[in-house]
C-alpha cells in the first residue's frame, strides 16, 4: 500500500482549535473548583459555582474518557473497551463496504435512484449560471480536469486523437453530403457567389498567365505569322476575347455559359448523391487527402491547438467567463432547461450508465473499501476518522462540561433548598 503522505493525517487547524477549547474549559473548570474550595463559604454563591465547577469536571472527563477511548486508549493506560477504532479497523471496513454495496452500488437500487434525478435540468441550470462556473466547485472541476490533461503522455493521447478523428473521417462518406449541401445552396440561390468566385479566379488566372499564352500561340505559328508580328496580334485577339467574355458572363446573370455552369453544377450535385462513379472518385481524393504527410501534420497542430485551449480555459478565470466557449457553455444550460426531449435522452444515457458501472464494478469497488482499509494501518485509519470527526466530538466535550456544570447547580439547590 502506498504510505499516506505525513500532511494528510497532521489534524486540522479547525479540530486543534477546538480542542484547545474543550481542554481549556476543563481547566477552567478545575481552576475555579480550587478557588472556591480555597475561599471557602463567604457567600451563598460559591456554593453554586463550587458545586458547578465540580460537575463540570466531572462532565468534561467523562466526555474526554468518551472520546479519547474511540481512538486510543486514555492516558496510554490498557483499559477494556477503549481503542474501539484501531482494535475494529477490519470490521469498519468490512461494514464500510456492506454499507456502500446494499445503498448504493446494486443495480435495482441505483436505477431507482437515478429515475428520481433530473441530471440534465440541474447540469443544464448549472451551465446557464456564469457565477457557477466562477464558484469553488467550478474552479476545482477545471482544474482536476487541467492536471489530468497534462498528466497523460501527450504523444499517445495526441495519436490517439489523431486517430480517432481519422477513423471517423475514413468512415464517413463525404460525397452524399457534398451532394445535399451543393443541392440546397443552389435551391437558395447560395451557388451565385461560388460562380461569381469561380469567374473572379479565372480572370486572374488569365492575368497571370497572359505571358505563357502569347508564348504558346509563337512556339506554334508558322515562321511567315512570326515574321509579320501576326501572332502576338493573334495572342492579344485571344486575351482579349476571354478578358470579355469572362466579363459578360461575370455581370450578365442570364449568360449563356452562366446557364451551362448551372446545369454542370446541378448535375454534380445529382452524381455526387447518385452515381456510384463520381462517389468513388470522391471518396479516394478523401483517402489521399486523409494520407498526406501535410494532413497529418495539420491534426497534430490541430490537437495541440486545441489541448493549449482547454488548458487555458481550465486554468485562467478570466477566459472560462469569456470567449466563444463559455457562451457556448451558457448556451448548453438554456438549451438543456427548455428541450425536454434531450433532457430525457440525456438522463436516460446517464441511468444506463450508472446502473453498468454498479452491475460492472460495484463488487470491485466493495472489494477496492474493504482492501484500502484493511491494508491501512491502524494510525492511519485511526488519524483519517479523527481528522473528519474530531472537531464535532470536541463540542460533545464542551456540552459535557457544559451539562454537568448546570446538572450539579441544580442538585446543589435542590440540596439547599430542602
Amino acid at each position: 500500500m502506498i504510505a499516506p503522505r505525513a500532511d494528510r493525517l497532521a489534524p486540522p487547524a479547525a479540530l486543534v482549535r477546538m480542542r484547545l477549547i474543550a481542554t481549556g474549559l476543563l481547566v477552567a473548570m478545575a481552576g475555579a473548583f480550587v478557588a472556591t474550595r480555597w475561599i471557602g463559604p463567604v457567600h451563598p454563591a460559591i456554593g453554586y459555582i463550587r458545586a458547578f465547577a465540580e460537575a463540570a469536571m466531572v462532565g468534561g472527563l467523562a466526555d474526554w474518557f468518551a472520546v479519547t477511548a474511540l481512538f486510543r486508549h486514555p492516558l496510554g493506560l490498557p483499559i477494556p473497551h477503549t481503542a474501539i477504532v484501531p482494535r475494529n479497523k477490519d470490521r469498519i471496513g468490512e461494514a464500510l463496504a456492506n454499507f456502500l454495496r446494499d445503498n448504493f452500488l446494486v443495480p435495482g437500487v441505483v436505477a431507482r435512484r437515478m429515475r428520481r434525478l433530473d441530471i440534465a435540468a440541474s447540469a443544464g441550470r448549472w451551465l446557464a449560471q456564469p457565477a457557477n462556473r466562477d464558484g469553488r466547485l467550478g474552479r476545482g472541476a477545471a482544474r482536476m480536469f487541467a492536471d489530468l490533461l497534462d498528466a497523460f503522455d501527450q504523444q499517445r493521447l495526441g495519436g490517439m486523437v489523431k486517430t480517432t478523428i481519422g477513423n471517423r473521417l475514413r468512415a464517413l462518406e463525404i460525397a452524399p453530403l457534398l451532394g445535399q449541401a451543393l443541392e440546397a445552396a443552389i435551391a437558395h440561390d447560395r451557388h451565385v457567389p461560388l460562380l461569381n468566385g469561380m469567374i473572379r479566379w479565372g480572370g486572374n488566372m488569365l492575368r497571370a498567365n497572359e505571358d505563357n499564352i502569347r508564348a504558346m500561340v509563337h512556339d506554334r505559328s508558322g515562321s511567315l505569322m512570326r515574321w509579320t508580328g501576326l501572332d502576338e496580334t493573334v495572342a492579344n485577339k485571344i486575351i482579349d476575347g476571354l478578358n470579355q467574355m469572362l466579363g459578360e458572363v461575370g455581370d450578365d446573370t442570364e449568360h449563356p455559359l452562366r446557364a451551362k455552369a448551372e446545369e454542370a453544377l446541378v448535375q454534380l450535385a445529382i452524381d455526387l448523391r447518385n452515381d456510384a462513379a463520381t462517389r468513388a472518385r470522391v471518396e479516394a481524393l478523401k483517402l489521399e487527402v486523409i494520407d498526406n504527410p501535410a494532413m497529418q501534420r495539420w491534426l497534430d497542430g490541430l490537437w495541440e491547438s486545441a489541448r493549449h485551449s482547454l488548458l487555458r480555459y481550465a486554468r485562467e478565470p478570466a477566459a472560462q467567463r469569456a470567449g466563444g466557449l463559455a457562451e457556448a457553455m451558457q448556451q448548453l444550460g438554456r438549451t438543456l432547461q427548455e428541450d425536454a426531449a434531450l433532457r430525457a435522452t440525456i438522463n436516460r444515457f446517464v441511468r444506463r450508465a450508472a446502473v453498468g458501472t454498479a452491475a460492472d464494478y460495484g463488487s470491485g469497488i466493495v472489494r477496492l473499501v474493504s482492501e484500502t482499509i484493511r491494508g491501512w494501518d491502524a494510525r492511519t485509519l485511526t488519524r483519517r476518522l479523527e481528522n473528519a470527526v474530531g472537531r464535532d466530538l470536541q463540542y460533545i466535550r464542551i456540552n459535557g462540561t457544559v451539562v454537568g456544570g448546570l446538572v450539579g447547580v441544580a442538585l446543589h439547590a435542590i440540596d439547599t433548598l430542602l
